[in-house]
C-alpha cells in the first residue's frame, strides 16, 4: 500500500501575500516563501523522499537581494549481500545561493547583480559545484498575464567529481524566468539557468504550476532538470525530479 504525505512548511519573517497575487508583494522589506513535500511508500516498495526550499527576498530602495536554501533526499529499503532488509540513501542534494542586485536609476527594471551558489550532491555527476558571478538583469517583456526576466554575465566555477578530481575555470551564465498568470488562482512558471565553461555546459530548469489554496498557502507541482555535458563514465548527463509541495508565503 502506498501513502502520499504532503507536509506544509512554516517560518517567521516580515511581509505578507496579497489575495490577488501568487507572489508576495511587500515593496520594501522581506518577502519569504517556504515549501515542503514528502512521499512515503510501504508494501512491496518501502521508501521515503523529502524535498524542501526556503526562498527569502529583500527589497530595499536601491537593492534587491535573494537568499535560497533547498534540500532533497531519498531513502529506500533494499536487500544487501547478506539477504537483510536495510535502509539505504539513494539521493541527497543540498543547495544554497545568495544574490545581491543594485537597481539602476535610469532603467526601470535593470539591475547589476553579484551572486554565489553552492550545491552538495552526494550522488550527482559533481559531488560539489560552486559558482560566483556578476552580470546584468532586466525584464524584457511584461503584460497583464506574462513577464519575462533575463540575466547574463561572466562567472567562475569550481566542481568536484571525486576526492581527487577537481575542475575550475571561467563561465558565461545566462538565465531566464517566464511567469504566466493563468487565472487569479493559478500561475505557470519556467526558470532556466545555463552556465557554459570551457569543457562543460551546466544547466538547470524548473517547470512549475502553482495553484492558490488561500491568501498564504499554495499547491505547487514542479519538474526539475539538472544537466552536465561532461560527466564521468559511470554517471548520466541528466538528473530529473518531479515534486508536489505545499508553499507558504509570508
Amino acid at each position: 500500500m502506498k501513502s502520499l504525505l504532503i507536509l506544509s512548511a512554516l517560518a517567521l519573517a516580515h511581509g505578507y501575500a496579497a489575495a490577488d497575487s501568487m507572489d508576495p508583494v511587500n515593496a520594501h522589506g522581506w518577502n519569504t516563501s517556504a515549501e515542503l513535500g514528502a512521499i512515503s511508500t510501504s508494501g512491496n516498495t518501502v521508501g521515503t523522499s523529502v524535498t524542501g526550499k526556503l526562498d527569502a527576498k529583500q527589497e530595499l530602495h536601491n537593492w534587491s537581494n535573494e537568499y535560497i536554501l533547498s534540500g532533497y533526499f531519498k531513502d529506500e529499503q533494499v536487500t544487501n549481500d547478506e539477504g537483510q532488509q536495510v535502509r539505504e540513501r539513494s539521493a541527497q542534494r543540498y543547495a544554497a545561493s545568495a544574490k545581491a542586485a543594485y537597481k539602476l536609476l535610469h532603467d526601470e527594471h535593470g539591475k547589476l547583480y553579484a551572486l554565489a551558489t553552492h550545491v552538495d550532491d552526494k550522488f550527482g555527476a559533481y559531488t560539489r559545484y560552486s559558482t560566483i558571478g556578476v552580470g546584468y538583469g532586466t525584464q524584457i517583456y511584461q503584460s497583464d498575464t506574462h513577464t519575462l526576466d533575463v540575466e547574463v554575465g561572466p562567472g567562475y566555477f569550481r566542481g568536484v567529481r571525486s576526492p581527487t578530481e577537481t575542475e575550475n575555470g571561467p563561465t558565461v551564465r545566462g538565465a531566464a524566468l517566464l511567469k504566466w498568470k493563468l487565472s487569479d488562482s493559478a500561475q505557470f512558471s519556467q526558470n532556466v539557468i545555463v552556465e557554459r565553461g570551457t569543457d562543460n555546459i551546466h544547466s538547470m530548469a524548473e517547470t512549475a504550476l502553482r495553484t492558490k489554496i488561500n491568501s498564504t498557502m499554495q499547491m505547487k507541482a514542479a519538474f526539475n532538470i539538472r544537466s552536465d555535458t561532461n560527466v564521468p563514465a559511470d554517471k548520466k548527463n541528466t538528473d530529473t525530479q518531479t515534486s508536489v509541495t505545499l508553499v507558504y508565503s509570508f
